[in-house]
Protein backbone atom coordinates (compact mmCIF):
# COMPACT_ATOMS: atom_id res chain seq x y z
CA UNK A 1 0.00 0.00 0.00
CA UNK A 2 1.52 3.48 -0.98
CA UNK A 3 3.02 5.94 2.04
CA UNK A 4 -0.24 8.45 2.48
CA UNK A 5 0.38 12.03 3.92
CA UNK A 6 -1.47 15.09 5.24
CA UNK A 7 -0.15 17.98 4.29
CA UNK A 8 0.21 21.04 7.21
CA UNK A 9 -2.72 22.74 5.56
CA UNK A 10 -5.07 20.47 6.14
CA UNK A 11 -4.65 20.55 10.15
CA UNK A 12 -6.75 23.17 11.14
CA UNK A 13 -9.67 21.63 9.10
CA UNK A 14 -9.29 18.34 10.45
CA UNK A 15 -8.93 19.69 14.15
CA UNK A 16 -11.84 21.91 13.65
CA UNK A 17 -14.37 19.46 12.46
CA UNK A 18 -13.21 17.36 15.27
CA UNK A 19 -13.66 19.58 17.95
CA UNK A 20 -17.34 20.26 16.60
CA UNK A 21 -18.20 16.99 16.27
CA UNK A 22 -17.09 16.79 20.03
CA UNK A 23 -18.62 19.99 21.61
CA UNK A 24 -22.10 18.38 19.26
CA UNK A 25 -21.88 15.15 20.86
CA UNK A 26 -21.25 16.38 24.60
CA UNK A 27 -23.53 19.58 24.55
CA UNK A 28 -26.24 18.51 22.08
CA UNK A 29 -26.01 14.54 20.62
CA UNK A 30 -24.05 12.07 19.45
CA UNK A 31 -26.14 11.47 16.63
CA UNK A 32 -25.84 15.21 15.59
CA UNK A 33 -21.97 15.18 16.33
CA UNK A 34 -21.56 12.31 13.04
CA UNK A 35 -22.14 15.75 10.41
CA UNK A 36 -19.15 17.11 11.59
CA UNK A 37 -17.49 14.19 12.26
CA UNK A 38 -17.77 13.58 8.52
CA UNK A 39 -16.47 16.71 7.39
CA UNK A 40 -13.10 15.84 9.60
CA UNK A 41 -13.19 12.53 7.36
CA UNK A 42 -13.47 14.70 3.93
CA UNK A 43 -10.68 17.19 4.89
CA UNK A 44 -8.09 13.95 5.89
CA UNK A 45 -9.03 12.90 2.33
CA UNK A 46 -8.97 15.88 0.39
CA UNK A 47 -5.43 17.43 2.16
CA UNK A 48 -3.59 13.98 1.72
CA UNK A 49 -0.38 13.51 -0.33
CA UNK A 50 0.40 10.12 -1.60
CA UNK A 51 3.97 8.87 -2.11
CA UNK A 52 4.21 8.71 -5.87
CA UNK A 53 6.70 6.61 -7.99
CA UNK A 54 8.77 9.67 -10.33
CA UNK A 55 9.94 8.33 -13.07
CA UNK A 56 13.85 8.61 -13.32
CA UNK A 57 14.39 8.90 -17.23
CA UNK A 58 15.67 12.39 -17.63
CA UNK A 59 13.93 12.91 -20.93
CA UNK A 60 10.22 12.88 -19.34
CA UNK A 61 8.06 15.09 -18.07
CA UNK A 62 5.71 14.26 -15.69
CA UNK A 63 2.08 15.93 -14.49
CA UNK A 64 1.88 18.73 -12.18
CA UNK A 65 -1.47 17.06 -10.59
CA UNK A 66 -3.57 14.63 -10.40
CA UNK A 67 -6.68 14.89 -12.17
CA UNK A 68 -8.16 14.77 -15.94
CA UNK A 69 -6.71 16.44 -19.28
CA UNK A 70 -9.16 18.93 -20.24
CA UNK A 71 -7.27 20.45 -23.13
CA UNK A 72 -3.76 19.89 -24.88
CA UNK A 73 -3.32 23.31 -27.55
CA UNK A 74 -0.84 25.25 -29.18
CA UNK A 75 -0.83 28.90 -27.63
CA UNK A 76 1.60 31.66 -27.50
CA UNK A 77 2.87 31.83 -23.95
CA UNK A 78 4.21 35.57 -23.43
CA UNK A 79 4.77 35.97 -19.59
CA UNK A 80 8.00 33.42 -18.98
CA UNK A 81 8.68 31.76 -22.36
CA UNK A 82 7.73 34.03 -25.14
CA UNK A 83 6.96 31.62 -27.67
CA UNK A 84 4.76 29.20 -29.05
CA UNK A 85 3.98 26.06 -27.03
CA UNK A 86 2.09 23.73 -26.08
CA UNK A 87 -0.23 23.83 -23.46
CA UNK A 88 -2.17 20.82 -20.98
CA UNK A 89 -5.17 21.76 -18.84
CA UNK A 90 -5.99 19.51 -16.33
CA UNK A 91 -8.91 19.51 -14.06
CA UNK A 92 -9.01 18.66 -10.60
CA UNK A 93 -11.96 17.71 -9.27
CA UNK A 94 -12.87 18.06 -5.16
CA UNK A 95 -12.10 14.01 -4.89
CA UNK A 96 -8.79 14.26 -6.43
CA UNK A 97 -5.38 14.96 -4.59
CA UNK A 98 -4.97 18.31 -4.29
CA UNK A 99 -0.53 18.57 -4.17
CA UNK A 100 0.94 20.45 -6.59
CA UNK A 101 4.43 18.61 -8.02
CA UNK A 102 7.41 19.95 -10.11
CA UNK A 103 7.08 18.69 -13.84
CA UNK A 104 10.56 18.37 -14.03
CA UNK A 105 13.85 19.00 -12.16
CA UNK A 106 14.79 23.19 -12.69
CA UNK A 107 14.80 26.21 -10.32
CA UNK A 108 11.88 28.74 -10.23
CA UNK A 109 13.35 31.93 -12.21
CA UNK A 110 9.70 33.45 -12.43
CA UNK A 111 7.08 33.76 -10.14
CA UNK A 112 3.60 35.91 -10.64
CA UNK A 113 0.45 35.73 -8.53
CA UNK A 114 -2.35 36.92 -9.99
CA UNK A 115 -5.82 38.02 -8.28
CA UNK A 116 -8.87 37.09 -10.05
CA UNK A 117 -12.60 35.88 -10.25
CA UNK A 118 -13.55 31.95 -9.31
CA UNK A 119 -15.15 30.81 -12.29
CA UNK A 120 -15.56 26.84 -12.37
CA UNK A 121 -12.47 25.28 -12.96
CA UNK A 122 -13.32 23.53 -15.87
CA UNK A 123 -14.58 26.63 -17.96
CA UNK A 124 -11.82 27.61 -20.89
CA UNK A 125 -11.44 31.25 -19.78
CA UNK A 126 -10.58 30.73 -16.06
CA UNK A 127 -6.33 30.51 -17.03
CA UNK A 128 -6.85 34.43 -18.19
CA UNK A 129 -9.79 35.27 -14.97
CA UNK A 130 -9.63 33.33 -12.58
CA UNK A 131 -7.48 33.78 -9.49
CA UNK A 132 -3.77 32.27 -10.30
CA UNK A 133 -0.12 31.57 -9.27
CA UNK A 134 2.48 31.09 -12.01
CA UNK A 135 6.13 29.81 -11.94
CA UNK A 136 8.47 29.21 -14.33
CA UNK A 137 10.94 26.62 -14.30
CA UNK A 138 13.93 26.25 -15.90
CA UNK A 139 17.22 24.13 -16.83
CA UNK A 140 20.04 23.42 -18.73
CA UNK A 141 17.67 22.09 -21.04
CA UNK A 142 14.36 23.83 -21.10
CA UNK A 143 11.82 26.05 -19.99
CA UNK A 144 8.72 25.64 -18.85
CA UNK A 145 5.75 27.05 -17.30
CA UNK A 146 3.34 25.99 -14.47
CA UNK A 147 0.23 27.67 -13.70
CA UNK A 148 -2.33 26.78 -10.83
CA UNK A 149 -5.56 28.25 -10.91
CA UNK A 150 -8.24 28.69 -8.47
CA UNK A 151 -12.12 27.47 -9.06
CA UNK A 152 -15.24 28.23 -7.77
CA UNK A 153 -14.78 26.37 -5.18
CA UNK A 154 -10.84 27.18 -4.17
CA UNK A 155 -10.08 30.36 -2.35
CA UNK A 156 -6.79 29.73 -2.07
CA UNK A 157 -3.42 28.98 -3.74
CA UNK A 158 -1.04 27.60 -1.33
CA UNK A 159 3.04 27.89 -2.44
CA UNK A 160 5.81 26.17 -0.31
CA UNK A 161 8.45 27.67 -2.37
CA UNK A 162 10.09 31.32 -3.48
CA UNK A 163 12.15 32.27 -6.42
CA UNK A 164 15.19 30.86 -6.69
CA UNK A 165 14.34 27.77 -5.64
CA UNK A 166 15.43 24.29 -6.80
CA UNK A 167 12.65 21.96 -7.55
CA UNK A 168 13.51 18.27 -8.03
CA UNK A 169 11.02 16.27 -10.64
CA UNK A 170 8.16 15.37 -9.00
CA UNK A 171 8.84 17.22 -5.28
CA UNK A 172 5.55 19.10 -3.78
CA UNK A 173 5.68 22.66 -4.27
CA UNK A 174 2.18 23.75 -3.38
CA UNK A 175 -1.56 23.13 -3.50
CA UNK A 176 -5.14 24.30 -4.67
CA UNK A 177 -8.39 24.07 -1.76
CA UNK A 178 -11.24 22.37 -2.85
CA UNK A 179 -11.48 22.04 -6.55
CA UNK A 180 -9.01 23.66 -9.27
CA UNK A 181 -7.46 23.80 -12.39
CA UNK A 182 -3.69 23.51 -13.18
CA UNK A 183 -2.13 24.63 -17.12
CA UNK A 184 1.22 23.21 -17.93
CA UNK A 185 3.08 25.34 -20.78
CA UNK A 186 6.01 23.24 -22.60
CA UNK A 187 7.86 24.62 -25.79
CA UNK A 188 7.88 22.95 -29.14
CA UNK A 189 10.81 20.38 -28.66
CA UNK A 190 8.71 18.05 -26.08
CA UNK A 191 6.32 15.68 -27.61
CA UNK A 192 3.11 15.66 -25.83
CA UNK A 193 1.92 12.34 -24.67
CA UNK A 194 -1.04 12.70 -23.34
CA UNK A 195 -4.95 13.57 -25.09
CA UNK A 196 -8.41 14.92 -23.73
CA UNK A 197 -9.79 12.79 -21.75
CA UNK A 198 -6.84 11.15 -19.88
CA UNK A 199 -6.51 10.60 -16.05
CA UNK A 200 -3.25 11.54 -14.70
CA UNK A 201 -1.66 11.37 -11.64
CA UNK A 202 0.96 14.12 -10.34
CA UNK A 203 4.53 13.24 -10.25
CA UNK A 204 3.82 9.96 -11.95
CA UNK A 205 2.11 10.12 -15.15
CA UNK A 206 4.08 11.47 -17.99
CA UNK A 207 2.61 14.01 -20.21
CA UNK A 208 5.88 15.15 -22.49
CA UNK A 209 9.17 13.91 -23.59
CA UNK A 210 12.26 16.26 -24.61
CA UNK A 211 12.94 15.43 -28.58
CA UNK A 212 15.05 17.48 -29.15
CA UNK A 213 17.30 19.25 -26.77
Amino acid sequence: MSQITIVKEGYPFIGGALFVALLTGLLISWHWALLPFLFALFFTFFFRSPRRNVPRDPDVLVSPADGTVMRVEEVEEELFLGAPCYKVTIFLSVFDVHVNRSPMAGDITFRQYTCGGFRPAFQKSVGYENERHTIGLENERISIVVTQIAGLLARRIVSWKKLGDRLGKGELYGMIKFGSCTEVFMPKNVAVCVKKGDRVRGGETVIGRIVDA
